[in-house]
């Protein structure tokens, strides 16, 4: 069976048009944009995911790849949706290592927020949670936005077992980012650690709030209480 082809019918019947003529809009895939050049047919995402979860046991990891070197970004999305369904499923070593190899390998169709978002932490994360982390300050330290936002989104995964370490070093790293995708990304990252450990956001904020940007500021002290947060955006810390 040809699965590429069936996973894109399945889509098909989704289409909205609407939202194909929104979602440029939204992912900035306009001229100048982050997201210039993507492509949308305009499908919600709760349907990518059901027909994700509808194939990913059967489709092999090759014709995965290819529905994920596609230019229409729900199939990148369904693609890659499936990618981590197989990866949280499999038990054997050798079988995670294919997949992570698979999505660095193709790292480049990983190029927008949502699709960075949905698999980072999930593949690359949970597979480096006790391996050498080194891979994640080579992305931080490229000049590739994505690959920078898949550095600290991959640590999402070792927030919620409770290892900060990593996510306070790359946010150190990428501190003085100009994107505001990587502000919201750090600011939201040092968010998950402070609802776990107020102390240790709290602590690294204390040093660095000041030279942070303002949108990483605020995403960070989202969750504080009303008289704290004033205090961090008045500089009286």
């Amino acid at each position: 069976m040809d699965y590429i082809k069936a996973i894109k019918e399945e889509l098909s019947q989704y289409i909205e048009p609407e939202k194909a003529e929104y979602l440029p809009k939204f992912f900035k895939a306009y001229p100048g944009g982050y997201g210039e050049g993507d492509k949308f047919i305009g499908v919600r995402v709760p349907n990518q995911r059901k027909i994700a979860r509808k194939y990913y046991k059967k489709i092999s990891l090759k014709e995965v790849e290819m529905l994920l070197q596609e230019s229409i970004h729900e199939y990148r999305f369904t693609a890659l949706i499936i990618l981590v369904n197989k990866f949280q499923k499999i038990k054997k070593e050798e079988e995670k290592k294919e997949i992570v190899d698979l999505y660095l390998n193709n790292i480049l169709y990983v190029n927008n927020w949502d699709l960075v978002d949905t698999s980072a932490d999930k593949i690359l994360g949970a597979y480096l949670f006790d391996k050498d982390k080194s891979l994640l300050y080579d992305l931080a330290q490229s000049d590739n936005l994505w690959k920078q936002r898949i550095a600290i989104i991959s640590t999402f995964y070792f927030i919620k077992n409770h290892q900060f370490e990593d996510t306070l070093k790359l946010a150190k790293v990428l501190l003085n980012h100009e994107h505001d995708l990587i502000h919201k990304a750090v600011g939201w990252m040092l968010r998950e650690i402070g609802k776990r450990d107020f102390n240790v956001e709290f602590n690294f904020l204390k040093e660095h709030y000041n030279k942070m940007p303002r949108t990483m500021l605020r995403y960070a002290i989202e969750k504080f209480e009303p008289e704290l947060r004033k205090k961090f955006l008045k500089g009286l810390i």
